[in-house]
């Protein structure tokens, strides 16, 4: 945060010393090719604004890109411009591999998902396949129990025809 912080104080001293109106800073970062609002540059700008957090990419970037044109270091560059303007490079650099990483990173995540749902998938056609191979048992022996030869089965067979007529 000490970086952000000292970055946002250098933007002040640059618009304070070139007397840039936050009218002007919008236009010049629109003239760079990117964009913010005025509102955030008063927040930016405004006192204590230091201590603040901003989003770099949409909001201290662009403005340093117009203040300080981070992208052209001049040997005419005060040793701290030059320091700046090397740490917003590094920055927006580390930003780059930081989003490729986390797109790589979402792509496995989503592949571990796909992977995990078809094993689950799999394990519950499972266990449809085994509770059909149950209900058919249950079946054939409330089948053989209802259809029993024996003289001792009359008892069985009350005993289950009562159960069913229990769950009806």
């Amino acid at each position: 945060m000490n970086n952000t912080k000292d970055i946002i104080t250098k933007l002040k001293e640059v618009r304070k010393e070139k007397g840039y109106s936050l009218s002007q800073i919008v236009e010049m970062v629109e003239t760079n090719g990117g964009y913010i609002s005025k509102s955030s540059v008063q927040r930016v700008f405004a006192d204590g604004s230091e201590d603040t957090f901003f989003k770099f990419d949409e909001t201290i970037k662009p403005i340093a890109n117009a203040l300080l044109n981070i992208d052209n270091i001049k040997s005419e560059d005060d040793l701290d411009t030059q320091a700046l303007k090397v740490l917003l490079q590094y920055k927006n650099t580390r930003i780059q591999e930081l989003e490729t990483q986390l797109d790589k990173e979402k792509l496995k995540s989503m592949d571990k998902l796909e992977a995990e749902r078809e094993r689950s998938q799999r394990s519950i056609e499972f266990l449809k396949d085994q509770i059909e191979k149950k209900d058919t048992r249950i079946d054939a022996l409330l089948e053989h129990i209802m259809n029993c030869p024996y003289r001792n089965c009359r008892k069985g067979k009350a005993v289950v025809k009562k159960s069913l007529d229990r769950k009806s």
